[in-house]
């Protein structure tokens, strides 16, 4: 099993196994974007990590458009709802990286998803 143990940086995008699931999970051998910040990426064994499909049911605005990061075969999105902490062994090959604009997008979804949204609170 070829398994990532250092050098993981926010924003990157690698293959990962995410099985077993349980219910609506995203699940199997999927792309996901490390969304943790790189200290925690330095000094933890987890990471903090979100699905991406190539394909979503409905648009949201939990939803970033990744227009084919690194070796994306196509245009993908984020999904920002499906947020989970991984064990770096589930980690597998190294897809890309998302450039600045991206993860201002990224981040944007991210605050809507987590509820940190001013606007959110009323």
């Amino acid at each position: 099993m070829n398994t990532i143990k250092q050098g993981i940086s926010r924003g990157d995008i690698f293959y990962a196994d995410l099985s077993p699931v349980v219910g609506c999970e995203q699940g199997g051998i999927r792309p996901v974007l490390i969304l943790q910040n790189d200290i925690g990426n330095r000094h933890s064994p987890t990471t903090i990590v979100c699905a991406i499909t190539g394909k979503p049911k409905k648009p949201l605005p939990t939803h970033a458009a990744i227009a084919g990061a690194g070796r994306l075969s196509r245009e993908s999105f984020a999904l920002l709802e499906q947020i989970r902490t991984i064990d770096r062994i589930r980690l597998r090959e190294w897809v890309g990286r998302l450039g600045q604009q991206e993860m201002e997008e990224i981040n944007q979804a991210l605050i809507i998803s987590v509820g940190l949204s001013p606007a959110l609170f009323l």
